[in-house]
């Protein structure tokens, strides 16, 4: 699962652009075609107090980074995407080895690329704001995300001297966050729902199972045939910037921490040590269990509101 140079980001490959909902084939910067679907918000027409969002006046848009084994036609994917489509345009899409996207899971380094074309996508269609929300693996996906992309975008030279030393330590070239268009896969909100703040975590029995999947043959065999999951074989190599190290370079982005206190996979000392690792903001919801199939309309709301509004 190497971090190595990727090459420029690539414009998304999409035929016409229509007011209702749009299927598209996004291309990755290095080269990994992901299925993607816009949807417009749904407020009642005129209501541009209920409605932050649409293409023509170039609001706000949500890219929505689902968890592991999960993709865009999963029904908690598309109840989520539902819910906070009352108060944005939604870009929802399948992380590579997930659904009918290419490629296979690196379960969280390369997938930074995936969240970039997303975001760029938004951008293509109208949307000025882009941000982002992410459950689960999703959730330290678009952590990492906002912290390299945002070191690019905003020239902070401390920071991206920091990755490009990392990058040469570790044997690669420039770093994807690095390439010169990086500002059009940045975001301008962040919010991170059942992430985990640290890798290799087994201190539960669903990560030990979780880990089982990932790194044994028959894990993966699993994977494949009965989640719908292609998961590469390869270990990190590098091992990726984790998400408790990639918080304090997040800001000044705005950003979210949610977790639920009956989260099975990732104990409360997750959220904790993300919040305190830099600037943010942290929702502890009681009776709450793991990622987008825990998440209810009220807390979806919530989500769609400070998102908006950050």
């Amino acid at each position: 699962m190497s971090s190595g140079s990727e090459g420029r980001f690539h414009s998304v490959d999409v035929s016409s652009i229509t007011p209702g909902p749009l299927r598209a084939t996004l291309r990755t910067a290095d080269g990994v075609l992901l299925e993607a679907l816009h949807q417009p918000c749904t407020a009642r027409s005129g209501s541009a107090s209920e409605c932050a969002s649409t293409a023509v006046d170039g609001g706000t848009a949500i890219v929505v980074a689902h968890g592991f084994t999960g993709s865009v036609d999963r029904p908690a994917v598309r109840r989520a995407a539902r819910v906070l489509a009352g108060r944005a345009a939604v870009v929802t899409f399948s992380f590579r080895g997930h659904g009918r996207s290419g490629g296979h899971s690196t379960v969280g380094d390369r997938e930074v690329l995936d969240v970039a074309a997303a975001i760029a996508w938004a951008r293509s269609l109208g949307h000025r704001r882009v941000v982002t929300v992410g459950f689960s693996m999703g959730g330290s996906v678009v952590l990492r995300h906002a912290a390299l992309y945002g070191a690019a975008y905003a020239g902070r030279a401390r920071d991206r001297a920091v990755a490009d030393t990392d990058a040469r330590r570790a044997g690669d070239g420039r770093e994807p966050w690095l390439a010169a268009d990086a500002p059009a896969g940045r975001t301008d909100a962040v919010a991170a729902v059942s992430a985990p703040a640290r890798w290799y975590y087994r201190g539960t029995a669903p990560m030990r199972r979780v880990h089982w999947v990932i790194t044994r043959p028959a894990g993966r065999l699993v994977g494949r045939y009965g989640l719908r999951t292609r998961i590469h074989p390869e270990d990190w190599s590098p091992v990726p910037l984790s998400p408790v190290e990639a918080v304090p370079l997040i800001a000044p982005t705005p950003l979210l921490i949610v977790h639920g206190d009956r989260d099975a996979y990732f104990p409360l000392d997750h959220p904790r040590m993300l919040a305190a690792a830099g600037p943010s903001e942290l929702w502890l919801e009681p009776g709450m269990g793991h990622a987008e199939n825990a998440a209810d309309d009220a807390l979806l709301g919530r989500l769609a509101d400070w998102l908006v509004r950050a």
